[in-house]
């Protein structure tokens, strides 16, 4: 007996399917299908047997790559599958494998496919939702996601912060990208300023030029890993710092996995998505006041009206404070603002 979970969304969703993963493994073996950019997060992962790239953009993408795959999967007689993915692609390739029980969300585009259809809570974490998919329901506090950083990733970050002149100084961790660009605060080189500890700033390459602003206002203060770490080393290195500063984006969920203290920003989304830290400790910052706020389920590529204002009204003393809230009080709640 074995089941398959198919998670092919972004990164984050890719880290909070683990504690689905996890609850299934106490049952069955787990494989899991997941994009050539997520299947890195779950390297090391006990819970999981095979990690299947499903690379639907490149390789396997068209007819022939679905037909591969599902002919794969075939093989492996997988008795369930639970998508995490709910699109009819997903749903199809369940069902072309010959997976006899196909279990997902009941508002999932790939429903019609499912043999079970489990209800979808707008108001509930995210973890939590895709938990559910397994039969299992848990308090906030028990829904963490877990990743598992090994030997090299540990070996990765010690050699960046060691090329950094890194002396075991206290880290606060920033990370200021977003493929949305309206989820992106525009403030953090004025906050670089004001947090008088050394910083690493972490993300992609393509976030090399917010580094390069941030590194500009705090000097050698600033070590910038954008583009120098996988994400699995990005998670370990976030696990050796202090607090980290986070849009509403994949580092948020990061953190989460390591236990890492978070200040999460968000602006034209919601932590009520489903997609707020899951840090023991946390602070949510958001201008609440305003009436076109959450403006859309992911963050629009421009402000829909014009004035950001649920960002550009976010100020770095607010931000600052809080860092130094959850850095100075280990047992601070968590908290929204």
């Amino acid at each position: 007996m074995s089941s398959l979970v198919i998670q092919t969304s972004f990164l984050g969703d890719t880290v909070l399917t683990t504690p689905l993963l996890a609850h299934v493994a106490e049952q069955t073996a787990v494989d899991v299908v997941v994009t050539p950019a997520s299947a890195p997060l779950l390297a090391n992962n006990p819970a999981v047997r095979a990690v299947i790239v499903y690379d639907k953009r490149e390789r396997d993408r068209g007819l022939a790559g679905f037909v591969r795959l599902a002919r794969r999967l075939r093989g492996n007689r997988y008795a369930a599958a639970y998508l995490a993915q709910g699109s009819m692609r997903s749903a199809a390739l369940a069902l072309t494998a010959g997976i006899p029980a196909r279990v997902g969300f009941e508002t999932s585009a790939g429903r019609r496919l499912y043999t079970r259809r489990v209800p979808y809570f707008e108001n509930e974490h995210h973890a939590a939702r895709l938990l559910r998919l397994g039969g299992a329901e848990r308090e906030p506090s028990a829904i963490r996601p877990c990743l598992f950083p090994g030997d090299e990733e540990r070996a990765a970050v010690d050699g960046l912060l060691r090329d950094a002149g890194w002396s075991n100084e206290p880290l606060v961790a920033l990370a200021p990208g977003s493929i949305w660009a309206t989820k992106r605060w525009p403030r953090y080189p004025e906050l670089a300023v004001l947090l008088d500890t050394r910083l690493v700033i972490i993300g992609a390459a393509a976030d090399r030029e917010l580094a390069a602003e941030i590194s500009r206002s705090a000097g050698t203060r600033a070590i910038d890993a954008t583009g120098k770490l996988s994400l699995l080393a990005s998670a370990e290195l976030l696990s050796r710092t202090r607090a980290l500063v986070t849009n509403d984006s994949a580092p948020l969920h990061l953190a989460s996995a390591m236990g890492t203290p978070t200040v999460a920003i968000f602006g034209p989304t919601v932590p009520e998505f489903g997609f707020g830290p899951l840090a023991p400790r946390h602070v949510v910052l958001g201008v609440t006041t305003l009436a076109c706020r959450p403006c859309d389920r992911h963050g629009p590529q421009r402000c829909p009206l014009g004035h950001w204002r649920c960002m550009r009204e976010i100020t770095p003393r607010q931000v600052a404070d809080a860092v130094q809230e959850l850095v100075a009080s280990p047992r601070l709640p968590t908290s929204s603002r």
